[in-house]
């Protein structure tokens, strides 16, 4: 691998930019139109992501821009000796639906952008999906959860982790059968993402016969949510289960605990993030538990390796979404070289390279093994649990 890295071309993909250097938003639609412009126009391809590259949900949103890119880095030079000028082409949604359509609807006018790497939220990939559809762009989610994206029956659609209807429930049964949970405080976000996976939980606790003491949404963005949690505290749960995304999580936990909260805290994949840490405090966040769709890659030799060199070449440590925003790469370009070789070796149209993709059976990604189903779900996600220490997440497993 070392030797690979070394050969490939890494020039013109600066942490947020397009593959000009520009910031790939979608104010520079105009740079965007240009850069498949010129002599090597047919020789272009463009992969984007789209997740939060800024504000209070950028953490995750980069760890997904990276993971992509590391995935392109890996093959530029394969793509290039088969005569075609592979560059990542990120976007920043700021977890903002009119924003990720925005930048849909630029993508989709790009005739050199063959697939995008995103979303983080379900509520900007909703929507945005519409725009794809109507150009043919195949997306691959590695985080998206809602179980409405693939259910309104748009072929662009696709993602490799797992639906909220398994997170959901998987999750609930945890708290009940491992943690001894009997009765739970619900709270959500408000977003498709966040009410939408609370409901898959509350239905689940109630099937199971845990007690659902309340059930209750916050506002993203706000800094002091002590009215929500002197409700939660009067009901003394033994468990506050919150759908939402970590910047929120961070503050409810902080003051839950000041409040004298003893119970679990315990959400989805949404709060999982470093940055929890520093919003809660550690002594806080010290215990809460979360269901992720994506498992730990450290936990073989080959993946610390990976790790590794990950973070040797990208300059940071990767995430959990890291790994499946490699592996969401990975099966994009599978598919477009793919379609390369059945065009004859000629650049495929955005119909081909959607048909490849959709048609992935058994891909061995780094992490996750992936097929599609009609609707664009993957047939081997699964679940996973882990626990904040005080300074890190550990990984607690596969929840059967």
């Amino acid at each position: 691998m070392p030797l690979l890295l070394a050969a490939v071309s890494i020039t013109g993909c600066n942490s947020q930019g397009s593959p000009s250097g520009q910031t790939g938003q979608a104010g520079q639609a105009g740079e965007a139109a240009s850069a498949g412009s010129g002599s090597s126009a047919t020789a272009k391809i463009l992969i984007a992501t789209q997740s939060p590259l800024s504000g209070s949900q950028s953490a995750i949103g980069d760890s997904i821009k990276t993971g992509a890119e590391y995935a392109l880095r890996l093959q530029q030079d394969e793509f290039k000796q088969m005569g075609f000028d592979l560059q990542l082409f990120p976007q920043d949604d700021q977890a903002d639906p009119k924003i990720g359509v925005t930048n849909a609807e630029m993508l989709v006018s790009n005739p050199d952008v063959l697939g995008v790497v995103g979303h983080f939220n379900t509520g900007v990939a909703i929507p945005a999906s519409v725009k794809y559809e109507t150009g043919s762009l195949v997306m691959v989610s590695p985080a998206n959860s809602g179980v409405q994206l693939t259910e309104e029956g748009k072929k662009t659609v696709h993602r490799i982790c797992a639906r909220d209807d398994a997170q959901g429930p998987k999750g609930a049964k945890y708290a009940k059968e491992t943690l001894g949970v009997k009765s739970v405080f619900l709270l959500h976000d408000k977003t498709a993402y966040g009410q939408g996976l609370v409901d898959q939980v509350k239905a689940q606790f109630e099937k199971d016969g845990v007690q659902v003491l309340g059930y209750e949404g916050v506002n993203q963005g706000e800094k002091d949510y002590n009215f929500v949690i002197n409700q939660v505290v009067a009901k003394n749960p033994d468990l506050i289960y919150f759908g939402g995304i970590y910047p929120e999580a961070g503050i409810l936990v902080k003051q839950a605990r000041e409040k004298g909260f003893k119970g679990v805290f315990m959400g989805g994949d949404g709060i999982d993030s470093p940055d929890l840490i520093k919003i809660a405090g550690p002594e806080a966040a010290e215990g809460v538990v979360f269901t992720s769709l994506a498992g730990d890659v450290k936990q073989t030799e080959e993946g610390r390796k990976w790790a590794e060199e990950y973070e040797k070449t990208m300059g940071k440590k990767p995430e959990t979404y890291s790994v499946y925003a490699f592996d969401s790469m990975n099966v994009i370009l599978n598919g477009i070289k793919q379609a390369i070789k059945a065009n004859g070796g000629q650049k495929p149209t955005r119909e081909q390279v959607l048909e490849a993709v959709h048609k992935t059976k058994d891909f061995q990604g780094q992490f996750v093994k992936v097929s599609f189903d009609a609707k664009g779900d993957n047939q081997y996600a699964d679940v996973f649990i882990y626990k904040y220490e005080k300074d890190k997440t550990t990984f607690l497993g596969k929840i059967e």
